[in-house]
């Protein structure tokens, strides 16, 4: 909500190599994840999943059917970044609908996974409602669709949705101690345009984020933005799109490129 991004080529961020980056997605933000090989990453993802899911699940509720859990999460970690449809879920796992959503509060308590909130805006506009659903760390994602910075780089499809996940997690890591007190949100129309993230501080201003997991943009990249833009009006502050490339690239007023390391150096979250 401050100034814009820093001007020239790169704007001084670093730019990282896609099997860095993929590394760092696959790595996730626990501490005990950041030095260890993949083998023994996965053994700890392996032995921390069975904590929670098994001793914490006990401890805090008497639920039956633990085994599903795993299950459940596996399924919601193919689906991170996306909006949260309990019906799909429920077709897909066998489950009841009313066990997911027990199951999906259970995982949201033991700090799992998370939802993010439809942007609401005001009652004349035609948004979705439902809230995103997203593992709450992007090596813990990886880790349970079974997937390593490798196997990421022969699957560019599935980079998008681990690379969201990975900024949603460092926004609001940054939100927590932000001195704007903004509160994080998504929006989509019911036409299909949507921004993955929007910051909205207490004055009102919003700023709309996309994540592209792509190192070349082009206008049809900043169509989200626009839309949310014309139906921010005033309230619209600035658009941001992320990305792999390694410019900061202005694409009109107020709306600006920059590589995801922008994140963390810059914060976009403060």
């Amino acid at each position: 909500f401050g100034d814009d991004p820093p001007s020239g080529p790169s704007g001084g961020f670093t730019h990282m190599s896609r099997s860095a980056l993929l590394e760092m997605l696959c790595r996730g933000g626990y501490p005990e994840a950041q030095d260890r090989t993949p083998r023994r990453r996965t053994s700890f993802f392996d032995a921390y999943l069975q904590t929670m899911l098994l001793r914490e699940v006990r401890e805090l509720s008497a639920i039956e059917g633990v085994s599903q859990l795993p299950q459940l999460l596996g399924l919601i970690a193919a689906r991170t970044g996306s909006h949260l449809n309990v019906a799909d879920i429920s077709r897909t796992s066998g489950m009841p609908q009313a066990t997911v959503r027990r199951y999906v509060a259970l995982l949201r308590t033991l700090l799992l996974i998370d939802v993010v909130p439809a942007w609401s805006g005001n009652p004349g506009l035609r948004l979705l409602k439902s809230p995103k659903l997203y593992v709450t760390d992007s090596g813990l994602a990886a880790h349970h669709m079974g997937r390593d910075a490798m196997r990421l780089a022969d699957e560019p499809t599935a980079v998008g949705p681990i690379l969201e996940t990975f900024v949603v997690t460092e926004i609001k890591r940054q939100l927590g101690w932000s001195r704007t007190h903004a509160r994080l949100h998504h929006a989509r129309t019911h036409a299909g345009q949507e921004v993955d993230i929007v910051l909205e501080d207490r004055r009102g201003r919003c700023v709309a984020i996309e994540v592209k997991a792509t190192a070349s943009l082009s206008d049809r990249h900043m169509r989200g933005i626009r839309t949310f833009a014309e139906l921010a009006g005033e309230r619209f502050h600035r658009g941001i799109v992320l990305y792999t490339g390694r410019e900061v690239v202005p694409f009109g007023r107020g709306v600006f490129a920059m590589p995801v390391s922008g994140v963390w150096e810059w914060g976009v979250g403060e």
